[in-house]
């Protein structure tokens, strides 16, 4: 992990949020958060192994939460893409009910919503609808289109672009992009997956966000260095970090 952090901080990159997906790494992430000041966790189980989310998983997903180096809950949602693909994938009633307990616990604890959504536009958003967003909503690796970020640009909620924006064949996603305020706007890696143009199909690092911040700059019309800025800033309001932390 500090070698990964250090080729970020390389290319300007100072600090990480590093986000879990099942119990093992959510253990994992917050322990890398304690050792380097310079990487953050998020907590959660992926909807994928909602399956897991026992009693005993509960009460450990709420004390890791409970860190203070803990920044958010996630990542949590709905993905319609998987069941059926994938052997051992929750089925979407229980990614429902999972996505639910995960939203309850980003309220009860004030920590920002992290969202993995894929091909589930309209569920996510009945879910949310239902239970009530938190304060704070992070649409992770945001991939879809124009209609749905009108529906979270009008919520308030942050979109969290990757290096998918880079891709020439993601038409949807970058004609998407025009219509998100800049201060709704972070970027991030996805890693390992989604490198960005011209790494796209290698593994991703945060060391390759330039090149998604390039991108987005060109796609808002916005000097790249002043994207990072307002993106860095986004990040630190999000995540309840201050402004002169690493």
């Amino acid at each position: 992990m500090t070698a990964i952090v250090d080729r970020a901080a390389a290319v300007g990159v100072r600090a990480v949020v590093t986000i879990a997906d099942d119990l093992e790494s959510a253990r994992w992430v917050t322990r890398a958060a304690e050792w380097d000041p310079r990487v953050y966790a998020a907590v959660a189980l992926h909807p994928t192994r909602a399956d897991a989310l026992t009693d005993a998983a509960r009460a450990e997903i709420e004390q890791l939460v409970m860190q203070p180096r803990v920044v958010a809950v996630g990542e949590t949602g709905i993905d319609m893409y998987w069941p059926g693909r994938l052997d051992g994938c929750a089925q979407p009633s229980v990614q429902r009910e999972a996505f639910a307990w995960h939203i309850d616990l980003a309220k009860r604890t004030g920590k920002p919503l992290m969202i993995h959504n894929r091909q589930a536009d309209r569920e996510v958003l009945d879910v949310l609808r239902a239970e009530g967003a938190p304060r704070t909503v992070i649409f992770h690796c945001f991939s879809s289109d124009s209609a749905m970020a009108r529906e979270c640009v009008a919520a308030g909620w942050l979109l969290s672009l990757s290096g998918t924006v880079t891709f020439r064949n993601a038409r949807d996603l970058r004609q998407a992009v025009a219509l998100i305020p800049l201060d709704q706007l972070l970027v991030e890696t996805d890693a390992p997956f989604l490198a960005p143009h011209p790494y796209r199909g290698a593994a991703n690092e945060p060391y390759c966000l330039p090149y998604t911040v390039r991108e987005l700059a060109e796609l808002v019309h916005c000097p790249p260095e002043e994207l990072a800025q307002i993106t860095t800033s986004n990040a630190r309001r999000a995540y309840g970090l201050g402004p002169t932390t690493a």
